[in-house]
């Protein structure tokens, strides 16, 4: 057990101290500052924006932002549509696999373009080498999307007034070519290394010791793992994702794998504070979101550690904790642990299965995407944890007599609407799914018999998930629900659509807004947003608005479950 714990924080040290520097070289590549990667990549640069014809120097303001980054979305939509549908005579299929049904393949393309990667197929059976290159594709254009728009934001907080705010094409090129592109590439070939297949070969045949032969299959899987963790993409080449051996073959992947699901939103927190100038403003804001996620993670590993006491009860010793639905080369620790950080992130990844998690475990899991701020997906964490600053700055000044100011401009009621609007969306699509869904099942139990294995409180727990796992943009999910059907594909699409790109509009409509108005000095009645009182008052605003949304469901779900237990 003691070596299990020793597991967990290893991987949170290094991944703190891989982010440090990391934030500093992404500010550099944010701020147009020489780095070692210039000389490879300027040349490819200049060769992307002059077969495309863009103008990487143009200038744009906020909306001209969002209508870059809704257009290339959107071509991209209907590229993956038209592969997705006609993979049967594609190339690169030697396993012979289908295309999909017209309501799966809209349900994966949302899925991908969104960064969601909320799977309702088995990859190895459902899908083609061409198909899954082209996700894999999307892993880097969604993820590139996400860091490109937060850097937008970062130029309207650093600008004192200005409509310009650097050009969208340039961030996402640079994004992709300078952080994304070279971690992918090495976490792959490390990958490689360790056992990940990369080939484009058809299923391999093995023949086991007792004499039966075996069609394994396999792929170019490495590097479509590498960017789904280090893009917060989630989702996985094999059905059964990061439990498979293949995907995830050893402890020491595992951890590597784990560092990489939270590298980038951690380390964009530091590139706050370097692009800014303003690092007590970044470690207020990483304090903030490293609270969250260990009040979120230490309860997880240690509730699957003790074990399950439905077990416990049959006489069945669990000196190894609560196993069921894990590996036994992870353990449950490192199980729980990937469990919260794939879940704080939009990644959604699993090396175990979230449906077999303890009933307070899966709560956990559950707040983590609900909250959807600590750390986040690439990018769009940052984004909803502004929305939360922008209330706390308001509500702040409100209470101690202050004008509310963040970063010398002035909050007033145009930037509070949006904010409001954008943190009661979140519970809103996830409430309202919920309640349909459940509406829908007890209505018509027989019809929809296939939808729950669990119909108790668990099952209300699966769907519940579902949509919460959908709205935060994750893509995890309880595996008991069957969720291959249309009205799951095609509610969970519009889930996953809308709170992909309304939560972006949102904050670059505020930020775009904050940058145009006159910048006002500091002074002594400048409330400040530095220190560590401004970062309680952020976390009780998340708390309040998170309790107050969420847990009425909760107690419907995993909170009646594991009173069930008693």
């Amino acid at each position: 057990m003691n070596t299990e714990i020793l597991g967990v924080i290893a991987i949170f040290v290094s991944t703190v101290l891989l982010a440090i520097p990391l934030g500093k070289y992404i500010g550099k590549v944010f701020n147009y500052e020489k780095t070692w990667l210039d000389g490879i990549f300027n040349p490819i640069d200049k060769l992307f924006f002059k077969f495309s014809g863009i103008d990487s120097d143009k200038q744009m303001d906020w909306k001209q932002h969002l209508t870059a980054l809704l257009t290339i979305n959107l071509v991209w939509f209907l590229l993956t549509m038209f592969v997705l549908t006609n993979m049967n005579w594609l190339p690169l299929n030697p396993d012979h696999n289908p295309s999909m049904s017209g309501d799966l393949a809209f349900n994966t393309t949302i899925s991908f373009i969104t960064n969601t990667n909320l799977q309702h197929y088995s990859g190895e059976s459902a899908i083609s080498y061409f198909g899954q290159l082209f996700l894999m594709l999307w892993q880097f254009i969604s993820a590139g999307c996400g860091i490109a728009i937060a850097a937008v934001v970062l130029v309207a907080m650093k600008n004192k007034t200005s409509t310009k705010l650097g050009n969208f094409y340039s961030f996402f090129v640079r994004s992709s070519t300078r952080i994304l592109f070279p971690l992918a590439l090495l976490l792959a070939i490390i990958l490689v290394f360790n056992g990940t297949p990369m080939t484009f070969l058809g299923k391999g045949i093995m023949h086991t010791m007792q004499g039966d032969t075996v069609h394994v299959s396999r792929g170019p899987a490495a590097g479509f793992i590498a960017i789904k963790q280090l893009g917060t993409n989630g989702g996985g080449f094999f059905g059964v994702n990061s439990a498979h051996p293949l995907e995830n073959p050893s402890y020491f992947t595992d951890m590597l794998e784990n560092i990489s699901i939270i590298l980038i939103p951690m380390a964009l927190i530091f590139a706050l504070g370097y692009y800014l100038k303003k690092r007590k403003l970044a470690w207020t804001i990483f304090t903030v979101m490293c609270i969250g996620f260990l009040l979120l993670l230490v309860p997880t590993v240690h509730n699957e550690m003790l074990g399950n006491p439905g077990i416990a009860k049959m006489g069945i010793m669990q000196n190894m904790g609560s196993m069921e639905g894990k590996e036994v080369r992870l353990s449950s620790a490192a199980s729980a642990n990937w469990a919260i950080y794939t879940t704080v992130t939009s990644n959604g990844s699993v090396n175990a299965m979230h449906d077999s998690l303890k009933p307070l475990s899966g709560l956990c899991v559950m707040l983590g995407m609900m909250v959807n701020a600590f750390f986040g997906g690439v990018g769009v964490g940052f984004l909803n944890f502004y929305i939360f600053v922008i209330l706390a700055v308001f509500i702040s000044g409100l209470m101690v007599g202050r004008t509310p100011e963040f970063l010398g401009k002035k909050i007033e009621a145009k930037e509070m609407k949006i904010a409001m609007i954008i943190a009661l969306l979140h519970p809103f699509l996830i409430l309202t799914s919920t309640a349909i869904a459940s509406h829908l099942y007890a209505g018509n139990a027989t019809e929809y018999a296939s939808w729950l294995g669990n119909p108790t409180y668990h099952g209300f727990s699966e769907m519940l998930n579902e949509f919460t796992s959908s709205s935060a943009n994750n893509g995890s999910g309880f595996a008991g629900l069957g969720n291959n059907t249309p009205f799951w594909n095609i509610a969970c699409g519009i889930v996953m659509l809308l709170a992909r790109y309304l939560p972006i509009i949102g904050p670059v409509a505020i930020a775009g807004s904050l940058a145009s108005k006159k910048y006002v000095p500091e002074s002594s009645g400048t409330l400040k947003t530095d220190t560590s009182t401004f970062g309680l008052m952020v976390f009780a605003v998340i708390l309040i608005v998170t309790a107050l949304s969420f847990f009425p469901a909760l107690t419907l779900g995993p909170i009646a479950e594991h009173f069930s237990f008693k």
